[in-house]
């Protein structure tokens, strides 16, 4: 992809987390989790990449470990209202491309994000782009933590749920595929992530606790391409966490 334009990687990182708290200064091989993510951002071709939050002790460790660090307001209820002020700070240009990797992936691969930017480059027209792995399991499919989500022949986005879809009306038979699984890797342009977040939550957004469903809802095109590289798990419990620590010491004995 050596074609990749610039772009700067935004990494949205919070204290508190639901299910596992403060997990991203959790250790992992000897370095906060943060860290981890950073590193990985930093080896893709990201012409910047910050770290944006309102905690002290996030920041704090990311500048020891010499991370650039956007403190942000307290009051924001999703990373993309948070990435979207990290762009008003630095003053991006309208056409800036911002990818949005989330705190909690240790592993992500740097080809993903590079893979995600060179999308948008190439579809100007498209306000938003992301990725996405075929489903081959059926409790996967099932699982309404795994978001699915459906295209039209183009790769556009027409709809992404918690529920199983599409829902195989006369049930599956062997070797069908189980759909596609949401990966939560977003490439924006600072105008369509301004107009984004001045949006009020929309009622599907509310009713599946789906961010994305706000930029359908208001005629943003969202296009996902298949991710050339399988995303390890990221983190959101202990088990992910062990599963990942398992992993890290596997790689680097």
């Amino acid at each position: 992809m050596s074609s990749t334009p610039r772009f700067i990687a935004v990494i949205p990182a919070r204290y508190q987390s639901s299910r596992l708290a403060g997990k991203m200064l959790l250790d992992l091989a000897g370095q906060p989790m943060i860290v981890h993510v950073v590193k990985r951002v930093q080896q893709s071709r990201a012409s910047a990449v910050y770290v944006a939050t309102d905690d002290d002790r996030i920041r704090s460790v990311c500048e020891q470990a010499g991370v650039k660090v956007c403190m942000t307001n307290p009051a924001h209820q999703s990373g993309t209202d948070r990435i979207a002020e990290v762009a008003q700070q630095l003053q991006l240009a309208s056409d800036t491309i911002v990818v949005n990797v989330q705190g909690d992936e240790p592993l992500i691969p740097p080809a993903v994000i590079n893979q995600v930017v060179a999308n948008m480059a190439a579809r100007p027209q498209t306000g938003i782009c992301t990725l996405y792995s075929d489903i081959h399991d059926e409790a996967e499919f099932h699982n309404p933590n795994a978001v699915k989500l459906v295209t039209d022949a183009a790769g556009n986005v027409l709809y992404f749920s918690r529920a199983p879809i599409p829902w195989p009306r006369d049930g599956h038979e062997a070797g069908t595929l189980w759909g596609k699984r949401h990966l939560g890797i977003y490439a924006y342009r600072v105008q369509v992530l301004q107009e984004f977040v001045r949006w009020p939550p929309s009622p599907l957004e509310q009713l599946e606790k789906l961010e994305q469903l706000r930029a359908l809802t208001h005629g943003v095109g969202i296009h996902a391409e298949r991710c050339c590289e399988a995303i390890p798990p990221g983190v959101d419990t202990a088990e992910d966490l062990a599963l990942v620590r398992q992993l890290l010491a596997a790689h680097n004995p």
